[in-house]
């Protein structure tokens, strides 16, 4: 006897669960997840999502964050491959958004060279949502006309290359996956003579284990170490820092010019 198992169409959603809270999740992503035979979920995915799923459908946790790579992408590019031809439709829930340090486009490929059709849904990156949500917006008139989001650590472990070309920028620097590299990128930007550059770190942004830190360059490695803070967490460098209410003693303080 056929099962409507063995007859469903493979089909693969790339979703963005947006920064962490699971109301910052769009509508048409909510209603992929109604659809759902199988959910392959990250570690930094608010797992309250998992509730829009069918209660039937297959939820598995495929780790990937900093310090925890349960699958190799690897094995997770051959699990959605798997799950889809045997179960149907397959979301495939990633943190933030899909395209921006999420992998999302190798997941893709995969799927294409299986002939899978595939859909991508986007989501609220945490690089531009997280700040946002602070007050701090990433460009704004006067201050910053642009804005770098770069990766704290490569694939080899090392701080990206790409840092010391955006410290030497005017623009708004945000960096994901950096936070165990703050001391070393900080002495970028005091390479650069920019000691008090603003900078705020966001541990959990959107969640309520949120924590900020406010500081200058010179200042922001000891701020994070007497707040505790620790990954998940992202870093935003630049003037638009200094409209965070924080900011304000801070620049009284230490005698900060706002720029014009």
């Amino acid at each position: 006897m056929t099962t409507e198992k063995n007859i469903k169409e493979p089909r693969i959603t790339l979703l963005g669960a947006g920064p962490g809270d699971p109301e910052l999740i769009t509508l048409k992503g909510v209603k992929a997840l109604a659809t759902a035979d199988v959910v392959l979920y990250d570690a930094l995915v608010n797992e309250e999502l998992l509730a829009h799923a069918p209660e039937a459908s297959v939820k598995v946790y495929v780790g990937k964050r900093s310090g925890d790579h349960t699958y190799s992408q690897d094995a997770v590019n051959q699990l959605m491959v798997d799950y889809a031809l045997n179960y149907g439709h397959v979301v495939r829930l990633k943190g933030g958004d899909p395209f921006v340090f999420g992998r999302g486009f190798e997941e893709l490929d995969f799927a294409a060279a299986y002939s899978i059709p595939a859909l991508v849904i986007p989501g609220i990156s945490s690089s531009i949502g997280v700040p946002g949500l602070q007050n701090i917006p990433v460009t704004h008139r006067g201050l910053s006309e642009s804005f770098w989001v770069v990766t704290g650590t490569t694939a080899s472990g090392k701080v990206s290359n790409d840092l010391y070309e955006a410290a030497r920028s005017k623009a708004t620097v945000v960096v994901l996956m950096g936070i165990h590299k703050l001391a070393e990128i900080a002495e970028i930007f005091k390479g650069e003579g920019k000691n008090k550059l603003p900078v705020a770190v966001i541990q959990s942004g959107s969640t309520n284990n949120e924590k900020v830190a406010i500081g200058i360059v010179d200042t922001i490695v000891e701020i994070v170490e007497e707040n505790k803070i620790t990954s998940p967490a992202l870093i935003v460098f630049g003037e638009v820092v200094s409209l965070h209410p924080k900011f304000q003693p801070i620049r009284e303080f230490y005698g900060i010019v706002a720029e014009e």
